[in-house]
């Protein structure tokens, strides 16, 4: 039998009352690695902070099975890199969901700070400066942060913007390894050649799923050149609601009473059996 680890029941997420992703149904099967692809603004950052809870639902809901932990990594760009921190400081955070705000620091946390940093090849680097580092020195970084976490459920955005080659097969590496643990891991990704060699199910979305599923299937050209479509025919500000009679004639699905735009079976993404 497969578990799901998440599950989508007809979620919408938005900002100021304009969904941004809508009727996302599906499940996220335990020990899985999926990428989320799609053109800016597709909704792919929203629909992580819909998981971890940032952003809570217009519609529809997220189930997260009992007992999972989330560890996620936002975009770069949301971290303030003058804040004067030390890397320690920064991967310190990791420890948070096991010690609490005010927790001791112990060796044995000084200890796993070191290892994790060894890990991603920052061994040494405990007392830099984070406005010192470059972009690939922070993602790795962050990565350690993630590494201490110890999460069930790993939920990345972006993570290989703006870093140089080598830290990104380094930062695959350790994905593949977390993946090999049989974690769950869902990350943002622009790269469709980075996706097709590395992650086995990708989610295709266009503000809605247009392809869920092994990822050679998923990005089939048709399913690429239809999330295009769809994504060039919204309107940024569409209503909530659009009535029927509004409909331009466009394949676009912002409006949430055209049934017709859900009568594809990728819209329901794979499901746990």
């Amino acid at each position: 039998m497969t578990t799901a680890s998440l599950t989508f029941r007809d979620l919408t997420l938005g900002y100021n009352s304009h969904p941004a992703i809508h009727h996302l149904n599906g499940a996220i099967r335990k020990g899985s690695l999926t990428a989320v692809v799609g053109a800016n603004g597709s909704g792919k950052s929203t629909l992580m902070k819909g998981i971890v809870g940032v952003l809570k639902p217009m519609a529809g809901e997220v189930v997260r099975a009992p007992g999972v932990r989330a560890a996620y990594l936002p975009q770069q760009s949301e971290l303030d890199r003058s804040f004067p921190a030390r890397v320690v400081d920064l991967v310190s955070l990791g420890l948070w969901p096991r010690r609490g705000m005010l927790g001791r620091y112990t060796a044995e946390d000084r200890a796993a700070v070191s290892q994790a940093l060894m890990a991603v090849g920052l061994g040494g680097f405990e007392k830099r400066p984070i406005d010192t580092l470059s972009g690939g020195q922070l993602q790795r970084t962050l990565f350690a942060r993630v590494l201490l976490q110890d999460a069930d459920l790993i939920l990345l955005d972006e993570p290989f913007n703006a870093v140089d080659a080598k830290t990104v097969g380094d930062l695959i590496a350790l994905i593949k390894r977390w993946h090999g643990e049989e974690r769950t891991i869902m990350v943002v990704v622009h790269d469709l050649d980075l996706v097709r060699q590395n992650f086995p199910e990708t989610l295709l979305l266009a503000r809605q799923p247009i392809a869920w599923g092994e990822t050679r299937e998923a990005l089939k050209p048709e399913n690429l050149l239809r999330a295009r479509r769809f994504h060039e025919a919204w309107e940024e500000n569409a209503p909530w609601c659009e009535p029927d009679g509004h409909d331009h004639g466009h394949d676009h699905g912002h409006g949430h009473a055209h049934g017709h735009h859900h009568d594809h079976d990728h819209d329901h993404g794979p499901r746990a059996a």
